[in-house]
């Protein structure tokens, strides 16, 4: 009966949890704009390994804690080993969210910067209007993934 009381508990408690921490997943969206960008050399950024987070996610709140999801992580820790179930899977969908968050951040800074010469280029009258708008719209397109 005691087990029963504490599995309903914990029960109650993940789902608290859940409610109020939440879990840092991507949308379809955003998944698709993270492959188009991992296919585009040097723009791709791995600041958190999805392995690793997965990994980390059968320690008591690894995964959560690895991915900066503190909240998820404190309520795995209690939770543990319970939290075995769902931490590999809250870890390696943080470290994704992560990167993508990392990668579109470096994407708009590289567009930034080279649009930055172009305009430099045309201040200085080294390009013509024309040759502007076609560089830059190779700029945008570049880093465009819609």
């Amino acid at each position: 009966m005691n087990i029963g009381r504490t599995f309903v508990n914990g029960v109650f408690i993940i789902l608290f949890c859940s409610m109020t921490f939440g879990c840092a997943t991507l949308n379809s969206r955003q998944k698709s704009e993270l492959e188009q960008y991992k296919a585009q050399d040097g723009v791709y950024v791995e600041e958190k390994s999805p392995g690793t987070a997965t990994a980390l996610g059968i320690l008591p709140g690894g995964g959560s804690f690895y991915t900066r999801q503190w909240g998820l992580g404190v309520v795995d820790l209690l939770l543990w080993p319970f939290s075995i179930l769902w931490d590999p899977i809250a870890g390696y969908e943080g470290a994704l969210v992560i990167n993508h968050d990392e990668t579109v951040l470096r994407a708009k800074q590289k567009m930034k910067k080279e649009l930055e010469v172009v305009e430099e280029k045309l201040d200085k009258k080294e390009i013509s209007e024309e040759e502007y708008r076609r560089e830059r719209h190779k700029i945008e397109q570049k880093y465009s993934v819609d």
